[in-house]
């Protein structure tokens, strides 16, 4: 851990002062482009002040603020020295860890992933890691959360891996063809060209994860495949590590449908949100599943939540917003509704939890 030292109390009893001494290395990462970890740092404890002096980091303010704010700050000493790569979302996601007392995330998170040209891929939140680990000890793991939250991104990190290691000899990457919302009409252009904009964030991904050079001969070569959901039917997959994206844009038939071409020595994980289904009819495979399939051994579903965006600290906050809003509406219809049947004379709406 990082040497530090404590001035003297200023007169304000409740006031202190920390220096925490950081080598060069270290220190450039903890500072990241623009000062922004340690502003991040800031922005966790608004009444500590952060001051940068060569290889030194002062924290002042509040005693109680600037002890926590020593301590998130060593953690984050710690954690770039074991290889970790340090965005803003980092940073409140270790101080909220810290502060709830759930241990050190340096310790918690562990190895990396993947690692490629340099950047290390692994869980940043409790959440993700639990996710991760499910995905290693289940032959189905369904991961389910808001936008941002790593589920398809941990998910192939896994599959680069298990292809790596030889634990499968290919992988296979799908998504359902829907459209966000918009309708798009025909698309110019071969099959393929046609079914690209849809499965583009997965070779995004994919050229993050392995050398770009690499890439198009695996999928070449067949051993990496990335296709619509639609070309699933009628296949057996065996030895393969296959992910399902996007997947609350299934139907219960194709969702099914998915499951059942499960073979020898594979490994599926099924990804989505619940919250942002573009299906017509709004009946999800994904929302169904959850029901259908809950308690079955070898099967997991990871619920993951706005604490494991590790996005811009805004999509945790918007997520939380939409949350929020959605409970609301419900509890404003069901409020209407029991008004209806009051009025009616019929017997008052079920809120559907009662058993």
């Amino acid at each position: 851990m990082p040497s530090t030292s404590s001035s003297p109390s200023s007169p304000a009893a409740d006031s202190a002062r920390v220096d925490v001494i950081v080598d060069g290395v270290a220190m450039v990462q903890l500072l990241g482009p623009q000062d922004r970890l340690l502003k991040a740092v800031e922005r966790q404890y608004p009444a500590v002040r952060v001051l940068v002096r060569g290889n030194e980091v002062t924290l002042e303010g509040p005693r109680a603020d600037v002890e926590r704010a020593h301590v998130l700050v060593d953690e984050l000493v710690a954690m770039v020295r074991k290889g970790h790569d340090l965005g803003a979302a980092d940073v409140a996601t270790t101080g909220r860890i810290l502060d709830n007392g759930q241990g050190h995330p340096a310790d918690l998170f562990g190895t990396a992933i993947v690692t490629n040209k340099g950047k290390s891929i692994r869980a940043k939140t409790l959440g993700q890691k639990s996710y991760v680990e499910a995905i290693d000890e289940n032959t189905i793991v369904f991961g389910i959360g808001p936008a941002g939250t790593g589920k398809t991104y941990l998910a192939m990190a896994k599959a680069v891996q298990a292809l790596q290691r030889r634990e499968v000899s290919r992988i296979i990457l799908t998504r359902p063809a829907v459209e966000a919302g918009e309708r798009l009409g025909f698309l110019p252009g071969t099959l393929t060209d046609k079914i690209d904009p849809y499965l583009r964030p997965l070779y995004d991904a994919l050229n993050e994860m392995m050398d770009p050079e690499v890439v198009p001969k695996l999928l070449a070569a067949g051993t990496v495949e990335v296709a619509p959901l639609a070309y699933m039917r009628g296949r057996t997959l065996n030895d393969a590590f296959v992910v399902l994206d996007e997947a609350q844009n299934t139907t219960p038939e194709q969702m099914k449908m998915f499951l059942t071409r499960l073979g020898f020595g594979s490994k599926m994980v099924v990804t989505g949100d619940v919250t942002q289904v573009d299906l017509p009819t709004g009946a999800s495979g994904l929302q169904l599943v959850t029901r259908v399939l809950d308690g079955l051994d070898d099967i997991h579903f990871a619920r993951l939540t706005s604490d494991d965006v590790v996005r811009h600290t805004l999509v945790a906050r918007i997520v939380d917003a939409y949350t929020k809003f959605d409970a609301e509406k419900q509890a404003q219809q069901f409020a209407r509704q029991q008004k209806r049947d009051q009025e009616s004379g019929r017997p008052a709406a079920s809120t559907g939890d009662e058993r």
